[in-house]
């Protein structure tokens, strides 16, 4: 068995000291990874389509089931579009990101006017929901219409962590997905996001099983 390893193979960085060694920010994204991408379609309260990407996301719980996300505040401290609309009007519909959607989804990420919508930036099909107002993207193989629980902010300034749990109302799966009343894992080919600029592409060949000790 290989000896456990000691203090000196890791580096031990604190978040709060003046001038860390390494960006908190640029550890934290490197270290909590693969991240899936939550794609929130949203509308503002005079009816602005917004469209944005976010890898700061999990899901929470299924009784109701429940989906929690984080659209960190701009640099400058202000809200993105994604977090008023959904403060003003409580609705939004989340998607899973495919890596045949990679493009699309990079190109809405980037910065616009507000109120400025990123839909046509991003090539997709609008297609109305069914219990939510904003619309969902045709493409993506996994929609999921939510209705605002709570906002919990944490911190503040730039970067500061503004948790939206939602609660999923409406479910939508695309049909190539699924066989005998199963959502076949193979089939979605998932993209996921790392550190810096690297994603993760989930391809049949890199999927393994593992069961759980009974």
């Amino acid at each position: 068995m290989a000896a456990a390893p000691d203090s000196a193979s890791h580096l031990a960085i604190d978040p709060a000291a003046p001038g860390a060694e390494m960006d908190p920010y640029d550890v934290l994204i490197h270290a909590v990874a693969p991240r899936p991408i939550a794609f929130v379609s949203t509308l503002s309260k005079d009816g602005k389509p917004n469209l944005a990407p976010f890898s700061f996301f999990m899901a929470g719980g299924a009784n109701p089931p429940s989906i929690c996300f984080s659209p960190n505040t701009k640099d400058d401290g202000t809200p993105k579009d994604t977090l008023r609309n959904i403060q003003e009007t409580g609705e939004y519909v989340v998607h899973i990101v495919s890596h045949a959607m990679g493009p699309g989804m990079s190109a809405t990420s980037k910065p616009l006017p507000h109120g400025e919508s990123e839909w046509p930036l991003s090539g997709f099909t609008p297609l109305p929901s069914l219990k939510v107002k904003p619309p969902r993207v045709a493409e993506a193989p996994f929609a999921l219409e939510c209705r605002l629980h709570q906002i919990v902010p944490h911190g503040s300034g730039g970067d500061a962590a503004n948790y939206i749990i939602g609660e999923v109302v409406m479910f939508h799966v695309a049909s190539e997905l699924v066989s005998d009343g199963r959502i076949d894992t193979t089939k979605v080919d998932y993209l996921a996001r790392l550190g810096g600029a690297w994603y993760l592409r989930a391809t049949p060949d890199s999927l393994f099983t593992m069961k759980r000790p009974v």
